[in-house]
């Protein structure tokens, strides 16, 4: 029987399969969103187990971006040798052995190196499924389907916090016994069922069609865009024997013109790239738990709070899926960066001016009363919503299109090299700067986010619609 698009149109695809292959690509977001923020209900206990100071605790929760910047350089070029699923399988091995270890971790510099070999999975999943999911997917949804690389992410962030607040609560604390080891390392050993998960289910999906092509296995693309599309198949093949070169590989040079200079397309890239880490949101997923406590909140009062923002986080990862092939990206971004501008304005100026107490260490620390947690708490929580609509699921959508497909996976590669790198300096910095004061920490991220409205508003191509073979 016929199926119908939103505007009444004969659809030219099938739907469910599309959905299918995109969803298990996805997964290496799952893993990514997972791994990335099980170490926010540990990171006390843990502390106080190794017995580090603000800098190491910092470079410990930042130490897998080190990782992620290694893992993204190295995918995309490893991606063009070996294949797409072969680099999902191996992301998949590397998380799981950082599951374990980091599990079983002696001491700060242990966790460190356990840290970074996940972060290598990270990193190479945050380049795989975006590519995967933009080579397989129809133009008219690949921006609802390449979203659902930030959904998997927002689901992995919340399971990953779920199950912080669950072990937590058993325990009785993330520093107390729990099963024979304490309640902090099962945090971590938990990892180990989606990362097995997701290497399994890998291997039941097909290579993409642009990698075929490319190593001259035209037949077998065929048959890949055959369990997608339902007409347009010698078409769409024969525009990616025109874009893809068959005999050279990719390399840095070709993200070059002729005069030597690094394309336009990839210094924009990296541009949102570093934008959407400079926001500060993922110290909202690193630190929240940490800092609700700061500012007076019991630990299982700041738990249920960042699983609530983890929800947040789902709902309008949603919401941007049903609008981006509507309205377009760089409309969905631009709204974004004022949503964000406001919300973080808001806390900047809640922290600055809360009243200070010393702690038992004789530091001073911000602490709210109930209006002003109140109103930390719907800021928080607005700058999740404006972002998960938007610069979450935009950029990773704009990444995995807007290169042609001669540097993609390279360029990619590189954009995603200077996520994690702007991540890191992100996380690294926040206990510094939270010593300063978190009004001057999120007054940053605020002129960060001012920033990155006028970024779009002036650089950023609009790509809604059109074919990746027409990328230039």
């Amino acid at each position: 029987m016929a199926t119908t698009t939103d505007e009444g149109q004969q659809r030219d695809y099938v739907l469910g399969k599309a959905i299918h292959l995109a969803s298990v690509a996805a997964l290496g977001g799952f893993l990514f969103g997972f791994d990335t923020a099980v170490i926010n209900g540990a990171v006390n206990a843990m502390r106080e187990d190794f017995q580090m100071g603000s800098a190491l605790t910092g470079f410990v929760v930042s130490s897998a971006l080190l990782g992620c910047v290694l893992g993204a350089y190295l995918a995309g070029r490893l991606a063009e040798r070996i294949g797409r699923i072969r680099v999902m399988v191996l992301a998949s091995v590397l998380f799981t052995a950082s599951a374990v270890g980091s599990g079983l971790a002696f001491g700060a510099w242990d966790m460190i190196l356990w840290r970074v070999l996940g972060g290598v999975g990270v990193g190479a999943a945050s380049v795989i499924a975006p590519a995967y999911i933009a080579e397989i997917s129809p133009a008219s949804i690949r921006g609802r389907l390449g979203s659902l690389q930030q959904l998997a992410i927002v689901t992995g962030i919340f399971v990953a916090l779920l199950s912080d607040y669950f072990i937590a609560t058993v325990a009785g604390g993330s520093a107390e016994p729990l099963w024979g080891a304490t309640a902090w390392r099962w945090m971590f050993l938990t990892e180990v069922v989606p990362a097995i998960s997701y290497g399994v289910l890998a291997l039941t999906i097909p290579e993409s069609p642009r990698y075929l092509v490319a190593r001259g296995r035209v037949e077998e693309a065929k048959e890949v865009l055959g369990r997608v599309m339902l007409k347009g198949i010698s078409e769409r093949i024969a525009e990616i024997k025109r874009t893809v070169r068959q005999e050279a590989r990719a390399s840095l040079s070709d993200l070059t013109s002729d005069a030597g200079k690094v394309l336009p397309i990839v210094w924009i890239g990296i541009a949102l790239s570093v934008f959407q880490q400079f926001v500060g949101i993922n110290v909202i997923f690193y630190y929240s738990s940490t800092l609700w406590q700061a500012v007076g909140f019991t630990e299982e009062d700041a738990l249920t709070q960042t699983v609530i923002t983890s929800v947040t986080n789902i709902v309008v990862t949603l919401i941007a899926i049903s609008l981006i092939d509507k309205i377009g990206r760089r409309r969905l971004l631009l709204i974004g960066s004022a949503g964000m501008f406001v919300s973080l304005g808001v806390m900047a100026w809640i922290f600055a001016t809360a009243t200070k107490v010393a702690n038992d260490a004789g530091e001073m620390e911000p602490v709210l009363g109930d209006t002003q947690g109140l109103v930390a708490l719907v800021a928080a929580n607005a700058f999740v919503v404006f972002f998960g609509m938007s610069w979450g699921p935009g950029v990773w959508v704009l990444l995995g299109e807007m290169f042609n497909n001669r540097i993609r996976a390279t360029a990619l590669g590189i954009a995603a090299a200077a996520q994690w790198l702007a991540n890191f300096a992100i996380s690294t910095s926040f206990p510094v700067m939270a010593d300063l004061g978190l009004g001057f920490a999120y007054g940053f991220y605020t002129l960060c986010a001012l920033l990155s409205f006028f970024f779009v508003l002036r650089w950023v191509p609009e790509t809604k619609g059109r074919e990746l073979e027409d990328m230039d």
